[in-house]
């Protein structure tokens, strides 16, 4: 059976990929699914799947799990660390337990690093070796990043990676190599990198694992993390404990105008997920942009407490379920509903955004909202730098004559010219585009740093 198909359920926004295993005889096995189980369905129904087991790497600290979902609604049989303690049905796991799917087999490698329970699962037929799901041990060019247990922690927890990475180095180098965190994910991926791989090239091409050293292996990890959403912190938790149970899809619940100004004047917030060119032009005073697309969910999560009441505006052709569900994936209940009819069915007071292009900028003072190694890597020359994520909260003091922000494309400058006008910055505009259009409309070079 060493044909096994494993099909791999891409999440783009949250840079992490599911998996699932068709074993064979109309079941299936699914690694690491997050609660929207939608993609892991299509799958299924597909290939006219049952989904027998749920075997989980660790408790995540990006999405809420579907184990417990498909525990309680599905009778799958969940398959975790022991060490884990997770507070619903499962069968808990330590190192060199094996579990029998009906011809292949499932064995649990104790890979402890990104956090202190966490597992690998190598998938064998018979004895020999198909594949390995690393979960957030081993990933494409890199590991998963190992300070989101407890500060105090995250040294020696890094270089407990280091082994788990070093043990899983010794498989065949013709093992394929399965992640669950890959690019785009703050679980710490480099970007670009492929989702998938084998043991092979990854001891010829990983960095990480031609480090020897332990010490020195800590020092380069933790070197290339960056900052993450605030909700990584207390995700973990929902998950051992197990998420509540989805009795109905999510979906957003359609609110009058009379309806949303009193959840307004009660503290609520409005996220507005339009794309920015309809913000920009008009918007309900005091509202986040973010815009719909593969990262609203992260970005919802870093910039909007977990306990406040939102609004959502959107557009008629944006999906309202695909709002919802990216809202649940993260476990952000706080959305009371949406406007109904959206920015026509508004009649009160709006503000705007001014749009810029490259060649636009001026003698304008420039907020660069990307990443730290975003924008390391090449910046308008004179460029402020604030990452978005931390305008969340306290906004910096910037300069409070005219002020022009910008991202990679459009969408995190949006958000952020939002959240400076609620802090009271008057003069914000955001500029389309990203420096690398700079570079082009004004032929001037970009400023890179080591």
């Amino acid at each position: 059976m060493a044909d096994a198909e494993v099909v791999p359920l891409v999440d783009e926004g949250l840079g992490n990929s599911a998996y699932l295993v068709d074993l064979g005889d109309g079941r299936g096995l699914v690694v690491d699914a997050a609660l929207d189980l939608r993609a892991a369905w299509a799958a299924t129904r597909r290939r006219g799947l049952r989904l027998a087991f749920a075997a989980e790497t660790h408790l995540h600290a990006d999405f809420v799990s579907g184990a417990r979902q498909l525990a309680e609604t599905e009778g799958t049989r969940v398959l975790a660390s022991a060490a884990g303690r997770r507070e619903f049905p499962h069968r808990g796991l330590r190192d060199g337990d094996e579990v029998d799917l009906g011809g292949l087999r499932l064995r649990a490698l104790a890979t402890p690093g990104h956090t202190h329970e966490h597992l690998a699962f190598l998938l064998l037929d018979g004895g020999a070796p198909l594949g390995v799901f690393t979960g957030g041990s081993l990933l494409v060019g890199s590991a998963a990043r190992t300070d989101l247990v407890a500060p105090e922690r995250t040294g020696e927890l890094a270089r407990l990676q280091h082994a788990s990475l070093r043990r899983l180095a010794a498989l065949p180098d013709e093992v394929a190599v399965w992640p669950t965190h890959g690019a785009g994910s703050f679980c710490s991926a480099p970007p670009g990198a492929e989702r998938t791989s084998t043991i092979g090239r990854e001891k010829a091409t990983n960095p990480l694992l031609a480090l020897a050293d332990a010490d020195a292996f800590a020092a380069e990890l933790l070197a290339s993390t960056g900052s993450y959403p605030a909700y990584f912190r207390h995700l973990p938790e929902v998950n051992r404990r197990g998420p509540d149970l989805l009795k109905d899809d999510p979906a957003l619940t359609p609110l009058d105008e009379a309806a949303v100004r009193a959840l307004l004047a009660d503290g609520a917030m409005v996220v507005d997920a339009r794309p920015i060119e309809r913000f920009a032009a008009g918007h309900v005073p005091g509202a986040l942009a973010n815009p719909l697309r593969p990262a609203f969910a992260s970005w919802l999560g870093w910039l909007v407490p977990a306990d406040r009441p939102l609004v959502v505006v959107r557009d008629r052709d944006q999906d309202a379920a695909e709002i919802a569900w990216q809202a649940a994936k993260i476990g952000f209940g706080g959305i009371a509903g949406e406007l109904a009819g959206g920015m026509a069915a508004w009649t009160g007071p709006t503000a705007a955004v001014g749009l810029v292009r490259a060649d636009g900028v001026g003698g304008a003072a420039v907020l660069d909202v990307r990443q730290e190694r975003e924008y390391r890597a090449g910046h308008v020359p004179g460029a402020l730098h604030a990452e978005l994520g931390s305008l969340g909260g306290d906004v910096p003091e910037l300069p409070r004559g005219r002020l022009v922000v910008m991202c990679g494309h459009g969408e995190r400058a949006m958000s952020a010219a939002s959240l400076l006008a609620r802090a009271g910055y008057r003069d914000v505009a955001v500029m389309t585009g990203g420096p690398g259009d700079w570079a082009g409309a004004t032929g001037r070079d970009l400023v890179s740093e080591s």
